[in-house]
């Protein structure tokens, strides 16, 4: 659906408030919570005078396609691509307004809204609208594995694993973090396999065997797990590198809870991780043959992928509309220190 008030004469230029939006609605929650969903949009939105046209995505698996032409609009109007959903949903339609080069926005409608969060946007959809009306935009970084973007994190090994049964428990027994959590921790308690990497940090090989390496690109997440050195590092336009060396299932748990409580404890500090930051690294799972792929998770979305994994900070940046009211504190110092510091690593073998 589209609204255009007064188009014969509108002339658009960012960052104009009168540059319309293209929305593109996830339908994934269910035809009752999507209607209700589109009311509130349109409602402000007309309500502001903005100009818009909401498209929603339905069925989910066409999330690409109708991004990709929503993205070729904005930008053919000089007009703002919006994402409406969680964080898979996020970064599907980030990929295509960095690919055609339009501001973007977010209207969170997720489970964790790391992304929303970590920029002060509302997780609660009116004040979301309101919040994208009067904002201003800036440029975000953007991570990159292979030719896939993320903007909270991406990983191998367990934690892929964790996110398609935690799809298929959410599936079951509804969406929500309770859900999530018990999904999490049934996951963790099965057996599962340590991967086998050797690690190329500028130059440099490090081995390392550990059952999920896990790059965020997403200080709020960092700093709830315990690690702000890492979630400092992100501010600098670096990425940050997780991985757990502990090898028996309740090590993990103990680690889990440990990063679920990281304000009783910093998780950096623990003898069974290795933690460090990073702006490029490639990534070889030693237990598959080069032809194999892998299974990658970002974003909460897990797709198949090449070995070896070539991890980094993409040059491009992310055009978003920020809120002018931060729910959220600025972080950030160019004058810190660019060289990674490293936590962990068994000594390198050629």
């Amino acid at each position: 659906m589209a609204y255009w008030p007064g188009a014969d004469n509108l002339t658009i230029s960012m960052p104009d408030h009168a540059a319309p939006f293209f929305i593109a609605l996830n339908a994934g929650s269910g035809h009752a919570e999507t209607e209700e969903r589109q009311t509130i949009i349109e409602a402000v939105l007309r309500g502001a005078g903005q100009p818009f046209q909401l498209t929603i995505i339905d069925p989910p698996d066409a999330i690409d396609q109708v991004a990709a032409q929503l993205a070729r609009q904005a930008a053919a109007a000089g007009g703002v691509l919006v994402a409406a959903g969680g964080d898979g949903t996020i970064n599907a339609v980030a990929q295509q307004a960095i690919r055609h080069g339009c501001a973007f926005g977010v209207l969170p409608q997720g489970t964790f809204n790391y992304f929303a969060r970590t920029h002060g946007i509302p997780e609660d959809l009116e004040q979301a609208v309101h919040a994208l009306l009067a904002a201003r935009v800036q440029a975000v970084q953007v991570g990159v594995v292979n030719d896939r973007v993320f903007l909270v994190n991406a990983s191998i090994g367990l934690y892929p694993r964790l996110l398609e049964e935690r799809e298929a428990d959410k599936a079951q027994f509804g969406r929500s973090r309770l859900v999530a959590a018990f999904s999490a921790l049934k996951t963790i308690l099965s057996p599962h396999r340590r991967l086998r990497l050797v690690l190329k940090i500028d130059g440099e090989l490090q081995r390392l065997r550990t059952a999920t390496f896990f790059v965020g690109n997403n200080r709020l997440q960092m700093e709830q797990i315990g690690i702000p050195p890492l979630s400092e590092a992100l501010e600098d336009g670096r990425l940050a590198a997780v991985a757990p060396r502990t090898k028996g299932k309740f090590g993990m748990l103990w680690l889990l809870l440990h990063g679920a409580l990281g304000r009783m404890g910093r998780l950096d500090q623990a003898d069974e991780l290795t933690t460090f930051s990073f702006k490029r690294i490639q990534v070889k799972v030693r237990t598959l043959s080069r032809r194999r792929r892998i299974k990658v998770a970002t974003d909460g979305e897990v797709t198949l992928m090449s070995n070896p994994l070539e991890f980094h900070v993409m040059e491009e940046q992310l055009l978003l509309l920020k809120p002018t009211t931060r729910h959220s504190r600025e972080g950030g110092n160019p004058s810190r220190a660019s060289r990674p510091a490293v936590h962990g690593f068994p000594p390198a073998r050629e």
